[in-house]
């Protein structure tokens, strides 16, 4: 009986179980059933899924704290994403949950939803496609819980998600007008309200309007119930109110975020306190009391995370009040710590070599440069300025070195032989001291970390082992041979003094033998690197290389007071280089625009000395361009027929017509005559491409090479380069191609080669073919091409084959109206290109046109 009970109980509740699992009956069983499981299954496990992943977003994102915070922590990137692949697998998983729950458990009935969990199950679909960054089909999940669950209490919450999208889309205008809306008309709970007027602080600080973000924030932070939003909003504040220059209000946001202390994210709290020490003015009464509390941000063991940024501030504060030494160091401090933080990086490096640069030591702020860049994104206006600065900062580099190699052999060259002989004995010592401190350096750091070894206990358990199996003895073993007898390879006779081989040691040179200098980078034996008569015998001897170092040194000085005076504005560095030119013998041509431009610098700094450069200019070169810009400032006008440019268009004209020699003249005399100005690089290309033309390929690549090397960083500079890449690699062949009628394949050309001086007779020639071509249906062009300084060539170009070109010549022979019988011959295009490149016009008529024996 009992049994029997049973199964009729089963019986009856198994059925109740399979008619609930329905989602098309209405019934309280039906409703309930599936908003538990919707609620305590899929939704649980979709919601646990989209919560780790959003924490870790939190971890991984790391915020940018040189900008403006955004008010949710959320990595954007810059495409707008349709789909799902390669996303957060935690974001995929609760999307999963939410569609089961949707597809499965979702209760349409008569177009009314009667499972009360759908709206949150679509909800979790929308945050989901959210912070994927697929904003669209978010969009498209929060507007249809706003549609159909018009009596949803997750109404309001799914507006401000909508509108949060709609922010991430740059549609503010609208995200706005729809939270004013819901703040207005809907009653909200306070997190909500908070949620809201945060999103709303979020639009208006994309739209540059601080002051309304700030109000927004303050609304935001005094309603919200979770402190690390309250803390962010605080620091946002207070980045605002720097942004508009009001630095009191903005200490007061930060000192509310201070006030939270561990009840908010301790970045936060720490950025705060740098900021406050950034916006306060460091006087003599407050200063020792910024330094206490960076003392104390620093050995406080829970801001070792954030060392890196408190490390930057105290070099700050260091170079601020002059102690530069130390400035630097922690600066390099901050580098050291820096935990994948680019752009403190970055700002540590442009610091450090802002500091070397004005400290005169290019090719280390150089470095410093390069290693700012790496630390900014490309196609940024702070990564274009500092690529800019990098670039010219190349030339002053270049050109610093020549002046300081010219110097130091000059000023040994003039050193009398005793005093010479003094100078190296006094190097070689330095030297040999400077080895003997790092020797001693190596040996007791060695010694220290051997000692300190031996007190833990790995030490201990090696005391007393033979030396081979001593940890500690070993390493003493091998640092004591290090010392004695360097870096040696495992190979015979190592012992001989040429096995080991060094560089002069870094710290130890003097400046007249230092970068630059004699034996600067070159790598010498043991014994040179001990020997007196070794330098001396580095030092010239004939007085024309001395001249030429003059030279070298008048010209790179001259380009260093241009560049100080027009790209760096340091006109104190400029007016010093130009005088040492003008101090310093220099060439004539570079005389007067040395004089020019300390005028406009004397001028400038409103030095009596302008006037007196004026009138020396005036007096001593009354013809000259200067003179006259001096005299009368509008005589001379950048369209004239006298400037710059007009000159150079006016040689480019002649250069397109093949006028090479007057090209080359005319661009040597432009280039005497505006040394230093920004066109020579330009005049120095025509002149480089004329003589390629006129002279071939030898020339014109040596003459591509000096403009290369000379003007590396400006665009004819960098254009030479690309030229020499590319080119001429395919320029270089002079192989003459076989030749062989190809079928119509090919493309032939008739020459009639002319001396210069014939040049009347050349161009009736031309006229006489130009009258043929069209006389006899042909469908060639003709020219005149020169071909070098006394040869050039008619040329009738076009010719389908070899027997083509070769009838049309025997047509023109025979033919009554022309009877031409000038000396001509029929060659292949690229082997016409052979003999322009290369100037071989002989070699080829002695391999192709001479018959074989």
């Amino acid at each position: 009986m009992k049994l029997r009970i049973k199964f009729i109980l089963a019986g009856v509740l198994g059925g109740i179980l399979f008619n609930a699992c329905s989602t098309k009956k209405d019934t309280f069983v039906n409703r309930n059933w599936h908003a538990m499981n919707t609620k305590y299954n899929v939704l649980y496990n979709g919601n646990i899924a989209f919560e780790e992943g959003r924490e870790a977003l939190n971890i991984s994102y790391l915020d940018n704290y040189w900008e403006v915070l955004p008010v949710e922590r959320l990595q954007v990137k810059d495409e707008i994403r349709l789909d799902s692949e390669n996303n957060n697998p935690n974001f995929i998983i609760a999307e999963e949950k939410a569609t089961k729950a949707i597809q499965k458990h979702s209760m349409d009935i008569k177009d009314e939803e009667r499972n009360p969990q759908t709206d949150e199950a679509f909800l979790l679909l929308g945050k989901a496609r959210y912070f994927d960054q697929r904003y669209i089909p978010a969009i498209e999940a929060f507007n249809y819980v706003l549609r159909k669950y018009i009596e949803s209490d997750k109404l309001n919450e799914a507006t401000i998600w909508r509108e949060k999208t709609n922010i991430r889309l740059n549609n503010e205008e609208l995200a706005l007008k729809n939270l004013k809306r819901l703040l207005k008309f809907e009653q909200l709970k306070d997190q909500e309200y908070a949620d809201a007027h945060a999103m709303m602080a979020q639009a208006y600080i994309n739209l540059k309007a601080a002051d309304t973000a700030i109000q927004e924030l303050k609304i935001a932070s005094a309603y919200t119930k979770k402190l690390p939003e309250k803390g962010r909003y605080y620091f946002i504040i207070g980045q605002l109110f720097n942004q508009l220059g009001y630095r009191d209000s903005a200490n007061y946001a930060f000192g509310k975020i201070i006030e939270l202390n561990r009840k908010s994210p301790r970045v936060y709290m720490i950025n705060a306190h740098l900021h406050q020490i950034q916006n306060t003015e460091l006087t003599e009464e407050n200063k020792e009391e910024l330094l206490e509390e960076l003392v104390d941000l620093e050995e406080n063991r829970e801001n070792r995370p954030f060392l890196d940024k408190i490390y930057n501030q105290k070099a700050e504060y260091y170079m601020a009040i002059g102690s530069d030494s130390l400035g630097i160091v922690y600066y390099n401090k901050s580098l050291r710590a820096t935990q994948n933080s680019p752009q403190l990086n970055a700002l540590n490096y442009e610091n450090l070599a802002e500091y070397n640069f004005d400290g005169n030591d290019y090719k280390i702020a150089g470095n410093y440069y390069d290693s700012v860049l790496a630390n900014l994104p490309e196609n940024t206006k702070k990564f274009r300025t500092i690529k800019k600065k990098l670039d010219n900062l190349e030339d002053v580099i270049k050109y610093e070195d020549v002046v300081q190699y010219a110097d130091s052999v000059i000023t040994l060259y003039n050193l009398p032989k005793i005093e010479q002989v003094t100078f190296f004995e006094n190097h070689i010592a330095k030297l040999k001291l400077a080895e003997e401190e790092a020797a001693l350096k190596k040996v007791n750091q060695a010694n220290a970390g051997f000692a300190a070894f031996a007190e833990t206990k790995g030490g201990k358990q090696n005391k007393g082992k033979f030396y081979f199996y001593n940890i500690a003895s070993l390493g003493y073993g091998k640092n004591d041979f290090k010392t004695k007898w360097g870096d040696r390879i495992l190979e015979d006779d190592w012992r001989w003094s040429n096995k080991n081989t060094t560089k002069l040691v870094e710290g130890a040179r003097d400046p007249l033998v230092a970068d630059g200098g004699l034996g600067a980078e070159a790598e010498i034996s043991e014994e040179q690197k001990y020997s007196v008569e070794y330098y001396l015998d580095q030092i010239p001897t004939d007085i024309a290389v001395i001249d030429s170092l003059k030279l070298e040194r008048n010209f790179a000085n001259y380009q260093l007071g241009i560049i100080y005076k027009e790209k760096f504005k340091e006109n104190l560095l400029a007016a010093g280089k130009l005088e040492n030119v003008l101090k310093s013998e220099p060439e004539e041509r570079l005389i007067l625009p040395s004089m020019y431009n300390l005028y406009k610098i004397y001028e400038e700094s409103g030095s009596p000395l302008a006037e007196n450069m004026k009138q020396t200019i005036i007096q001593s070169y009354p013809d000259s361009r200067y003179a006259e810009i001096l005299v009368n400032p509008k005589a001379v006008l950048a369209g004239s027929a006298d400037s710059p440019d007009a000159k150079y268009a006016q040689l480019y004209k002649l250069y397109q017509n093949q006028d090479f020699l007057t090209v080359i003249t005319g661009a040597e005399a432009n280039i005497n005559l505006y040394t230093g100005d920004p066109i020579v690089p330009k005049f120095e290309m025509l002149k480089a491409n004329a003589i390629g033309r006129l002279q071939g390929y030898e020339d014109f690549k040596e003459a591509l090479n000096y403009v290369a090397l000379n003007y590396p960083n400006n665009p004819e500079g960098k254009k030479a380069q690309q030229m020499i890449a590319e080119q001429l690699p395919k320029l270089e062949p002079k192989e003459f191609s076989l030749e062989i009628d190809s079928k119509g394949t090919a493309n032939w050309k008739v020459i009639f080669p002319f001396k210069r001086q014939n040049d009347e007779k050349a161009l009736e020639l031309k006229k006489i073919l130009e009258k043929s071509i069209i006389d006899l249906n042909y469908r060639n062009l003709v020219s005149k091409d020169i071909y070098n300084l006394e040869m050039e060539f008619i040329v009738v170009h076009g010719f389908k084959s070899k027997d083509y070109a070769k009838g049309y010549v025997e047509l023109l022979n025979k033919n009554k109206d022309y009877r031409i019988a000038n000396e001509n011959f029929v060659i292949l295009s690229s082997n016409y290109k052979i003999i322009q490149v290369h100037k071989n016009l002989q070699e080829y008529k002695n391999q192709v046109l001479t018959p074989k024996p």
